[in-house]
C-alpha cells in the first residue's frame, strides 16, 4: 500500500430540523394547543485512532464528508429524529488541522480515541416550546441551526519508540528486518526505502518497542533533496535515534565521519529538538572491515566526531552486535517510562514508623 501521510478533506455536520408550528386537531377537543415538535439534531463528524491504520491513504481520493441533517419538527407533539453521525477513522499520531490557518485542533493519540471534529446543529424549537399560562396559542417556531463546516488538514506522524536515521544505504532497512517483524525491501543501491517502515521489536514476553525506518537523508534534505525531508517529521515523537553509519562504503573517496556531520546539520535545520533527542552512534557492516583494523577504525570514527555517547558495533547482515544494541534500547526506554510515571501518593497512615511503634 503506498504511504501517504498528508491529506486535506472537508467536513460538514449535519444541519438541525425545523421546529413545527402546529395545533391539535380532535373531535371534541374545541381548544387543543399547541403540539408543534422540535427539530432533530443535525449528525456529528467523530475522528477516531485505529491502530490498524497506518496511513492516511482513505482520505486522498474521498475527500469531502456530510453527515446527515436532522428531521424536522411535527405536529402531534412529535419531534425530529437526530441526524446519523458519521466516524472517520485515522491512524494513531494523525494531527488534524485547520486548512487555512494551520491551527493544530486535535491530535490522535492514543488507540481508540475519539474526538468531535465538526459538531451537529442543534434542532430548531417548536411551538409548543414556547407555550405558557400567559401564550396559550403561540405560533412561533424556529428554524434549525447549522452545522460545523470546516476544511482541515491531516498530517500523520508515526508513533514509534525509536528511529533509525543514515545516509542511504547505511543499512537502515536490513536492521530493522533483522531485529523486527518488518519485511521492508532492501537493495544494494540509494533510495531503496520510499516510505516509513515500521516494526515492533519483541526483547521478551510482553516486553517490546517499535522502531521506525525513515528514507535515506542526503546533504539539503531540510531544503528538499533527497526523500528524507518529507519523512523528518516522523522522527519528532522517537525517544531515541540510533544514527547509522556505513563503516565499509563501496566508494572509498566517501568519508562516514563527513556524512555523519552532515546529517547532524540537516536535523539542526529541519528542526532543533531533533538534536536534543538521545542519539546513539550505531557503526554498520564491521563484517566488511579485518578484525584486526575494526578496533582502529572505530576509534578514528568516534574521536572525528568528538561523539561521548553509547556506541555499537554491528553488522546487520550477519546480526552481530544486534541483540546487545536491542537490549540496551529496550532498558533505556524501560527507565525513561518510569521516570515519566507520576508519583504514587502514599497514605501517611500506613508508612512505617521509624520508632517502631
Amino acid at each position: 500500500m503506498k504511504f501517504v501521510d498528508e491529506a486535506t478533506i472537508e467536513v460538514a455536520a449535519g444541519d438541525g430540523g425545523n421546529g413545527c408550528a402546529s395545533f391539535r386537531h380532535e373531535k371534541y377537543k374545541e381548544f387543543g394547543g399547541p403540539d408543534g415538535g422540535d427539530g432533530g439534531r443535525g449528525g456529528h463528524v467523530f475522528a477516531v485512532a485505529d491502530a490498524s491504520l497506518n496511513t492516511l491513504v482513505d482520505f486522498r481520493y474521498t475527500r469531502r464528508f456530510e453527515a446527515e441533517r436532522g428531521e424536522h419538527g411535527k405536529g402531534s407533539d412529535m419531534f425530529g429524529v437526530k441526524g446519523n453521525d458519521i466516524v472517520l477513522k485515522m491512524p494513531v499520531g494523525t494531527i488534524i488541522a485547520d486548512a487555512e490557518t494551520d491551527e493544530v485542533l486535535f491530535e490522535l493519540l492514543q488507540p481508540g480515541e475519539q474526538i468531535v471534529i465538526a459538531k451537529g446543529g442543534d434542532g430548531g424549537f417548536g411551538n409548543m416550546h414556547y407555550k405558557s399560562s400567559t401564550n396559550r396559542a403561540p405560533r412561533q417556531k424556529t428554524p434549525g441551526w447549522s452545522g460545523e463546516k470546516r476544511s482541515l488538514k491531516l498530517e500523520l506522524k508515526v508513533l514509534a519508540d525509536v528511529g533509525l536515521l543514515g545516509m542511504p544505504n547505511a543499512g537502515k532497512s536490513t536492521l530493522i528486518a533483522a531485529i523486527s517483524n518488518a519485511r521492508p525491501k532492501i537493495a544494494d543501491y540509494p533510495f531503496t526505502t520510499l516510505y516509513p517502515n515500521l516494526g515492533v521489536v519483541r526483547v521478551a514476553p510482553e516486553k517490546s518497542f517499535v522502531v521506525a525506518d525513515v528514507p535515506g537523508l542526503i546533504e539539503g534534505a531540510s531544503e528538499g533533496a533527497g526523500l528524507g525531508h518529507q519523512f523528518l517529521r516522523h522522527l519528532q515523537r522517537t525517544r531515541v535515534l540510533l544514527h547509522m553509519l556505513d563503516v565499509a562504503p563501496f566508494d572509498e573517496g566517501v568519508d562516514p565521519v563527513v556524512q555523519a556531520k552532515a546529517i547532524v546539520s540537516e536535523l539542526k535545520k529541519f528542526d532543533a529538538k531533533l538534536v536534543e533527542k538521545p542519539r546513539w552512534l550505531v557503526l554498520n557492516k564491521l563484517d566488511m572491515v579485518p578484525a584486526e583494523g575494526r578496533e582502529a577504525l572505530v576509534k578514528d570514527i568516534v574521536k572525528r566526531l568528538k561523539y561521548k555517547g553509547p556506541v555499537f558495533e554491528i553488522s546487520a547482515l550477519t546480526r552481530e552486535g544486534c541483540e546487545r544494541l536491542v537490549q540496551a534500547v529496550y532498558e533505556y526506554l524501560a527507565r525513561e517510562f518510569q521516570s515519566h510515571q507520576a508519583p504514587v501518593d502514599v497514605d501517611p497512615r500506613f508508612v512505617d514508623d521509624p520508632r517502631g511503634i
